[in-house]
């Protein structure tokens, strides 16, 4: 299933399609083809054009930030708080032993910000090497290194090491939980993951407060053309197409009740 996860998104990301579809149309004009080859050309132009020049991307996403609202204020009291892992460049830090963030920094900044707010807490990392290789250290091992640079004990971490992907992350963290008698813990990840998050852990059973961070869009996103960022435009769609077909995914493997959590 994991690998099958893995190339299900290789091939089937925006610029892949659109690749495909431009190989399409180049093979069916060798063989005279005419109408394949105006389709696969079409095809290619059109989800070239959605992905770099369009607000899709930023509206899907928004739609996936929106649904968990962050809560206007700090908890009183925090016990325990779950973050999973996607935050740091793995590949990077496994060459160089340091602490290289990506873009789902914030899921750290903010348990760090928690963390020191709330003393008492414990901080569950979850997230094993998620590449097809297995070749890297993940976020959990990364993590050792990060908190007690803030002067947060090690004490205080409990490190789930193995998981390589979200579904990996609510069954292995239910394990760690009932070992350490913990429960109710904040979720921390990136807003536009909150919903495939919630939904796996809601499914095996774990209470948790969901905690989002890590947000991409302004919430004031409206369907339109955007010339003006049109690579930052594809990223936002393709993280958005990602989480979708893992919501779907998931869903038809019975691996979440609802479609789309709220």
């Amino acid at each position: 299933m994991f690998v099958f996860s893995k190339l299900v998104w290789i091939f089937g990301q925006p610029l892949s399609l659109a690749f495909f579809c431009a190989l399409l149309a180049l093979i069916a004009g060798l063989l005279r083809w005419r109408i394949f080859s105006a389709l696969g050309a079409a095809g290619a132009v059109i989800l070239l054009f959605v992905t770099l020049f369009t607000t899709s991307g930023n509206y899907l996403l928004q739609g996936l930030e929106e649904r968990f609202p962050k809560p206007g204020s700090d908890p009183d009291d925090v016990k325990c708080m779950i973050v999973l892992g996607g935050a740091f460049e793995n590949d990077v830090n496994t060459a160089r032993h340091g602490i290289e963030f990506a873009d789902g920094a914030d899921r750290f900044i903010e348990a760090l910000r928690l963390a020191q707010k709330y003393p008492q807490s414990r901080i569950l990392v979850s997230g094993g090497d998620g590449s097809l290789s297995g070749t890297y250290e993940g976020d959990a091992a990364a993590s050792k290194r990060f908190f007690p640079i803030f002067g947060i004990g090690k004490e205080r971490l409990v490190e789930e090491t193995q998981s390589r992907t979200t579904y990996e992350n609510a069954v292995n963290t239910r394990e760690f939980l009932a070992q350490q008698g913990l429960s109710n813990c904040l979720l921390i990840t990136s807003a536009f993951h909150m919903p495939r998050s919630v939904g796996l852990f809601r499914k095996l059973g774990i209470a948790i407060v969901p905690w989002p961070t890590d947000y991409r869009t302004t919430g004031n996103v409206s369907l339109g053309l955007d010339f003006t960022q049109p690579s930052l435009n594809a990223q936002n769609f393709g993280t958005a197409l990602r989480e979708w077909y893992g919501l779907v995914g998931y869903y038809l493997a019975g691996r979440t009740t609802l479609l789309f959590p709220s």
